[in-house]
């Protein structure tokens, strides 16, 4: 698994300083956002491992913050920032599905104590629903869904079980027997294989002519290509999520 990636939501340039210090020094990569707006915008797109986030932002309340994160991504911890030390302020924003409040100022050994706390729990409540996530393209396998950007994608049953194939070994290039031999025993037909995933990349690729998720390996198989975002993934090519979707 690669490195934990943190993103600090903060208006105070000298708190993304320190935060970003002494994270690296820990080994996680770090990215930031100075206002809520941007804040949403990078959850969506980097998919970060944790928030860190101050609840005084300048365009956005952190409470609003937070329960656009909730709503858009559940699984995702966030731990709070803040120099609000009373505790109707901890209780609502705990209420709110913040993970954990920490106040400014802080010790980082602890906040980071806290950090790996939020990430076990997430973890330990999400392992159930394993979620495939690269650029637009999602697909959990528990719930047998496929999504391109916001839109469900409807697969076949002998589609479902290539990607789903496809998705358990995701980055590893599977060799058109592997697959025929795994989904149809010695009875495959290459020629086969090549209709089912012309119609798999009709359905999930923005240009099905040039395929960024499967990609051809000429003469031996396919791949499914993983992006590399800010978040990492767990081995197989998998994260972790119990967003419904």
């Amino acid at each position: 698994m690669s490195d934990p990636c943190v993103l600090i939501v903060d208006d105070e340039p000298a708190i993304r300083r320190l935060l970003r210090t002494t994270l690296g020094s820990q080994s996680w990569r770090t990215i930031e956002a100075a206002t809520g707006a941007a804040a949403l915008r990078m959850a969506t797109e980097e998919h970060p491992d944790i928030v860190l986030l101050d609840l005084g932002l300048p365009d956005l309340d952190g409470a609003e913050v937070l329960r656009r994160l909730r709503a858009d991504r559940p699984d995702l911890p966030v731990v709070i920032l803040s120099v609000r030390d009373d505790e109707r302020g901890k209780v609502a924003a705990l209420e709110a599905g913040a993970d954990d409040y920490v106040t400014k100022p802080f010790s980082m050994a602890e906040l980071i104590a806290r950090m790996r706390n939020a990430m076990r729990h997430a973890l330990q409540q999400q392992g159930t629903v394993p979620v495939f996530v690269s650029a637009d393209l999602r697909v959990n396998l528990v719930r047998r869904q496929v999504f391109r950007g916001e839109e469900e994608i409807r697969l076949s049953p002998r589609e479902w079980d290539i990607l789903r194939m496809l998705v358990q070994y995701a980055g590893r290039v599977l060799t058109h027997q592997t697959i025929m031999g795994q989904l149809w025993g010695s009875s495959g037909d290459v020629q086969q294989l090549r209709v089912y995933i012309r119609q798999i990349r009709q359905k999930i690729e923005n240009d099905p002519e040039r395929p960024r998720h499967i990609v051809t390996e000429t003469g031996v198989g396919y791949r499914l290509v993983q992006s590399q975002g800010c978040g990492s993934a767990q081995p197989g090519g998998w994260t972790v999520s119990t967003k419904n979707s």
